[in-house]
Order: structure tokens, then C-alpha cells, then sequence
């Protein structure tokens, strides 16, 4: 017999979304609910499942941490070199999904990936703490390992090479861009008569909104 697991059957949140209350641009519309989800402190608030498909045909997703947005889209950084890396290679195309469970509110983006700039990467790369600049060297993403142990000497090893001088940005590591084509808001709402709201990019750069059916 298939487990099920336990539904708390919480209600949802009284007031809804109303297409007069939504910004025509889906970048500010993303900028003000990321802010209020940072102003009321939830934990991990640029936490995001990215989801990629390879050459195989079969999806894979994770969490990775969105380091920056904009117009011209969402940032993250990671191992070119991993799976996620040599799907996005293979297929450039990729899709994000937020979800702040305690503001009831879900955003879904699909669009194309480029990387960013080696100079962006860089200066991303330099703020991060020392020990995950180095790990960024010692750890073969995604490879199978025999044991903790050999990450744990890897790490030695470039600790000792990197001991006195900055670390240098790994040729393998840097930064994605994902351009939205699609983002879709959706805001929780009692007896699941949710309220979804799509943003569609048109050729010209504009955006048109839909209301969708929960």
C-alpha cells in the first residue's frame, strides 16, 4: 500500500492577489515580494529549486541560493563542471520556483541560461568566505568519491597551496543567468481557489498577464 503522508489541512490566507494590485513588470513584481519575505525574516528567503533537463530527456532539480536579479534576469553560481552544468550545456534552457510557505506565496520562472562574465563571476567569487573559495577547488562536483577523506585532503592540499595569496577564481566555477520568458505568480487562497497570475514575454519585450485557473 502507497504511504501517504500527513496533510495538516492548514487554511489559507484571506486576502488574495487581484490583477490591479500586480506591477506590469514582473522584475518589480518579483522585487517587492522577495522584500517583504526578507522584511518578514524567513529563513533562506533566496533559496530556489532549479530544475535543468540533459541530453537524456530526464529532469533533474535541486536548491540553489538566487545571488542577484535584475531586467536582464536571476543569478546563480556554481561548478561548471556538475550535473547542472553539463545539462545547461547540453540545453540552455532551465526553470526556478520559490516557495514562502509562511507569506502563502509560490513564483515559478522558466526561461534561457547564459553565464555571466568571467569579471562578474570573479567579483562574486572573491566575496565568498575563504573555506568556500577553496572548496570550490577541492570539490569535483557531482563526481562519485571513494570517502569523506579524500574531500577532506583535497581541501588540505588547496588550503596549503592558497595559504599566502588570495584564491584565484577556478576556470570550472562561475556564474548562470536565467532569462525569463515566464514568471508566475501565485498566491495561496481558502478551499484552493488560488490565485495564479502568468507573465509571458512578447517579441517585443513587453509582457502580457493572464489570470490562470488555480
Amino acid at each position: 500500500m502507497r504511504n501517504t503522508p500527513q496533510d495538516p489541512r492548514y487554511e489559507h490566507a484571506t486576502v488574495g492577489l487581484r490583477r490591479r494590485d500586480l506591477d506590469p513588470d514582473p522584475i518589480k513584481q518579483f522585487s517587492g515580494w522577495f522584500t517583504a519575505a526578507i522584511e518578514a525574516e524567513l529563513r533562506d528567503v533566496n533559496a530556489m529549486s532549479l530544475a535543468t533537463v540533459g541530453q537524456d530527456g530526464k529532469p533533474s532539480v535541486r536548491i540553489v541560493l538566487l545571488k542577484g536579479f535584475d531586467q536582464d534576469g536571476f543569478v546563480f553560481f556554481t561548478n561548471y563542471e556538475s550535473e547542472k552544468g553539463k545539462q545547461l550545456e547540453a540545453n540552455p534552457r532551465a526553470a526556478l520556483a520559490f516557495y514562502w510557505i509562511e507569506l502563502d506565496r509560490q513564483i515559478r520562472v522558466n526561461g534561457t541560461v547564459e553565464k555571466t562574465s568571467r569579471q562578474e563571476s570573479a567579483r562574486y567569487f572573491r566575496s565568498r568566505p575563504l573555506g568556500s573559495q577553496i572548496a570550490a577547488w577541492a570539490s569535483r562536483q557531482s563526481e562519485v568519491v571513494d570517502a569523506r577523506r579524500v574531500l577532506d585532503a583535497r581541501f588540505a592540499e588547496m588550503s596549503e597551496r592558497y595559504a599566502n595569496g588570495p584564491v584565484p577564481l577556478p576556470p570550472h566555477w562561475g556564474g548562470y543567468c536565467l532569462k525569463p520568458e515566464m514568471i508566475e505568480f501565485w498566491q495561496g487562497r481558502p478551499n484552493r481557489l488560488h490565485d495564479r497570475f502568468r507573465y509571458t514575454r512578447q517579441t517585443n519585450g513587453s509582457w502580457l498577464i493572464h489570470r490562470l485557473a488555480p
